[in-house]
């Protein structure tokens, strides 16, 4: 039986509202975080990851009463990030109603952070997010994709299929791939990478950056070998003239063969 792929969707959030950027810049209002996760969730989107974009950037905690606000609202898996450094930290974004942790530049500067995530709350909430460039292959590059952290703003000189396997040996559950070149081009993730990391790791491996249509998702998911989909422009962005529920993209993608997990009304369970 083959495992059911899931959908994700992504929330790039500043002051309660989420935005949609273009590799990473010109970011636009889109909706409000809880409006749009009362929504989504409605139309059955299997997870939700939330990611407090100025949070490393203005030195403070993640956005607590936010998270708190949405995960009142939504009963799937939902993943946050954003200015987590410490155990502490994690604590608290578990607390207010989170059942994973991104990590991404933090984990760059402090790997160990990944492990003692893991060991505290184990490595199923635990998720390393990197973020991608294609640099040719050089010295120290050899997968020819580069490693960049605050927000695609700063290059690490570390080669991406090294630091996933590391972070895997850390003690991650899950990891994302999110391209710089195509995020929120809306022309197809990156599936070069995409399948170079899934290739490398022995955990759920989460393409990201790039999908317009559900041809790309499906793409992702077989070609890219990854076990779920980040999803954002093809949900909300103003920057599409046409954007799809997360039902209709599920029903799409089995269709075309794709194991997608069923949606359970809640309301009829008991």
């Amino acid at each position: 039986m083959s495992l059911t792929k899931r959908l994700i969707a992504c929330f790039d959030v500043i002051a309660g509202r989420v935005t949609k950027a273009q590799q990473f810049q010109d970011n636009i209002d889109v909706d409000d975080a809880v409006t749009l996760a009362r929504r989504l969730y409605a139309e059955q989107i299997d997870e939700i990851v939330f990611y407090d974009i100025t949070a490393s950037s203005e030195r403070r905690m993640l956005d607590l009463a936010t998270v708190r606000a949405v995960a009142q609202e939504v009963f799937v898996p939902f993943t946050v990030g954003g200015g987590i450094k410490s155990h502490d930290e994690m604590h608290q974004a578990l607390k207010a109603g989170a059942e994973k942790i991104s990590i991404d530049s933090m984990a760059v500067r402090n790997p160990e952070i990944i492990r003692e995530g893991a060991a505290a709350f184990g490595r199923q909430c635990i998720v390393l997010s990197t973020q991608v460039k294609h640099v040719g292959v050089r010295d120290g590059i050899p997968s020819g994709y580069e490693v960049f952290i605050d927000g695609a703003r700063t290059a690490t000189g570390m080669d991406a299929l090294d630091w996933v396997r590391r972070g895997e040996e850390l003690g991650a559950g899950e990891i994302v791939v999110n391209s710089i070149d195509n995020d929120g081009l809306a022309q197809g993730y990156d599936l070069r990478i995409t399948r170079a990391v899934a290739d490398a790791v022995n955990v759920p491996v989460i393409a990201s950056g790039g999908a317009g249509t559900v041809a790309h998702i499906a793409a992702g998911l077989t070609e890219g070998a990854a076990q779920a989909a980040i999803i954002s422009s093809i949900l909300y962005s103003p920057r599409l003239d046409r954007n799809e529920s997360p039902r209709d993209i599920k029903a799409e993608l089995s269709d075309l063969g794709i194991p997608m997990r069923p949606w359970v009304d809640v309301d009829d369970l008991g």
